[in-house]
């Protein structure tokens, strides 16, 4: 169904795509720091998500109007900013309003699933244009039209492989992240101080996006 040379190339890239230090690591740290590692796999779980959505854009055409329209990229790339802005002034203003009596809950509370993060990250994947770019640049390149198998259903398996592929990728960022985040919990002011922390990494995603 898949050109086995070319499906070895596309797992060899895809692994070190998804190892390399980017905005999603960085939103994956960013939520394991501030709510534990629980709200870290929900992230991982909701980017997974997102590259689902994206294979589906890009199979039925909607990535190729975001790479032919400078007017549809400029409005994702906007959304997507504006949405991680968002994320991180929630963050920080919920900083000012904790005591330390707050604060000593808010760590008893890390444990507790964030229902919302999944949502969070998947919609920071899909409302960001570059990566509906990369997949359409990216995985068209290991298509082999000579094959029986439809180009459709070709991108179709490329596209979701890569999600499934990088899910164990991130559950190891979200391990790390929450072995770091550990020692900072058990100081008093510390979860106060890496929800600002997270807050800011939420605006330096916005930014980047628009770079």
């Amino acid at each position: 169904m898949l050109n086995p040379e070319f499906l070895l190339s596309f797992l060899f890239a895809s692994f070190i795509i998804a190892i390399a230090p980017g905005p999603s690591n960085a939103f994956l740290m960013a939520q394991t720091f501030t709510h534990g590692k629980t709200a870290g796999m929900q992230s991982a779980f909701g980017f997974a998500l997102g590259g689902i959505v994206h294979t589906i854009f890009a199979v039925i055409g909607l990535s190729a109007i975001l790479k032919a329209s400078e007017t549809a990229y400029t409005t994702v790339q906007y959304l997507g900013a504006g949405y991680l802005a968002y994320l991180g002034v929630m963050t920080f203003k919920a900083t000012l309003s904790k005591t330390n009596q707050d604060t000593q809950q808010g760590t008893d509370d890390l444990s507790q699933p964030n229902k919302n993060v999944t949502i969070q990250a998947m919609m920071t994947e899909v409302l960001n244009p570059k990566v509906a770019l990369f997949f359409i640049a990216f995985i068209p390149q290991f298509v082999d039209t000579s094959l029986d198998t439809s180009t459709t259903v070709q991108l179709a398996l490329f596209g979701l492989l890569y999600p499934i592929l990088a899910f164990p990728v991130d559950c190891v960022y979200v391990y790390g992240g929450d072995k770091i985040a550990g020692y900072f919990r058990a100081h008093p002011q510390a979860p106060i101080w890496i929800d600002r922390v997270s807050a800011a990494i939420f605006v330096a995603l916005a930014v980047n996006l628009l770079l």
